[in-house]
């Protein structure tokens, strides 16, 4: 009987074990191909519907971080790969920040998308500045007693800007341990807070402690919609902008074709960098894509063996 019991016991413990391990995070994150899927969806431009007879696809990784069961895997599955946390999350960077950061860059990606192709279309596109967006706070300044990730800066003693690199001029014309009064929006409902200044980079530069970027709003014409909440990250810019621009004349972009990419793109239309090609054109070769976009860039002999390995 005493055996049968500690038999039932051991068995207990192992499976208790398995479970907590699932659920024990590993400072690893797992990549894998993700979705590959149609623009025209998300994108809706008033009185313009879209002239492709075939489709632009946005391609994406899928993340998740790992535990003992997706890092074992990670190893021995095709096409995934393990990031560590730290090349990942900035110092510091909570999940929420992380989570904002992300979301932040792929509204930036956005909104450059749609000037590109508004402006390339010779349609009417306006950029208003709206205030400093928080991507992060410094754990130990005085600031974090007020601040989150993702509120919004509207101005700093009464004083509202044009541009971030004018609401840090202003900021930097102060002194460490100086005061400002900081109005800012968070969760919708508009605050004040009087902050102390911190010494930010140990060299006596003043600043309230927190990583940024211009908050802007578009007022274009046609108006637009770009359902992108459930998406982060920046690379999705050049396949907006060929979806957006597709919307206008006569001309079909796709010639029918399915045609899948990524690259990041800036206001004046240069495409750029991203990371993941390797997943994200297996993502594309799962949905029978026949053209794949990709930015013009160097392909070191180790990045060669890397993808030889993976494909």
């Amino acid at each position: 009987m005493i055996r049968r019991n500690w038999k039932k016991l051991l068995a207990g413990l192992i499976v208790l074990v398995l479970v907590v391990a699932f659920f024990v995070p590993l400072p690893y994150y797992v990549t894998r191909p993700g979705s590959a899927d149609k623009l025209d969806p998300f994108v809706s431009v008033e009185g313009y519907s879209s002239n492709g007879k075939g489709v632009f696809r946005l391609v994406t990784i899928a993340m998740g971080q790992a535990n003992i069961y997706s890092y074992l895997a990670a190893k021995v599955l095709p096409y995934q790969e393990l990031e560590k946390e730290s090349d990942v999350r900035g110092e510091n960077e909570t999940d929420e920040e992380y989570n904002v950061r992300q979301l932040s860059l792929m509204n930036q990606s956005k909104n450059n998308a749609i000037q590109v192709a508004y402006k390339a279309a010779g349609k009417s596109v306006k950029v208003e500045y709206r205030g400093v967006y928080v991507l992060s706070v410094m754990p130990d300044a005085p600031a974090a007693k007020y601040l989150a990730a993702g509120d919004l800066i509207t101005a700093i003693d009464g004083k509202s800007f044009a541009s971030s690199a004018e609401f840090i001029k202003y900021v930097r014309s102060k002194k460490v341990g100086d005061k400002v009064e900081v109005s800012y929006k968070h969760e919708g409902k508009s605050e004040k807070a009087s902050i102390e200044l911190i010494d930010i980079d140990k060299k006596g530069t003043p600043g309230i402690g927190i990583s940024l970027v211009d908050d802007q709003k578009l007022v274009t014409d046609p108006k637009i919609k770009i359902d992108s909440d459930k998406i982060g990250g920046p690379s999705a810019g050049l396949m907006f902008t060929l979806e957006i621009y597709n919307h206008f004349g006569d001309t079909d972009w796709t010639k029918g074709r399915n045609i899948a990419g990524t690259g990041t793109i800036d206001v004046d239309g240069n495409v750029g960098r991203i990371g993941g090609i390797d997943q994200k054109i297996v993502a594309a070769d799962r949905a029978d894509a026949e053209i794949f976009f990709a930015p013009d860039d160097t392909v070191t002999a180790e990045l060669k063996k890397k993808w030889n390995r993976a494909l």
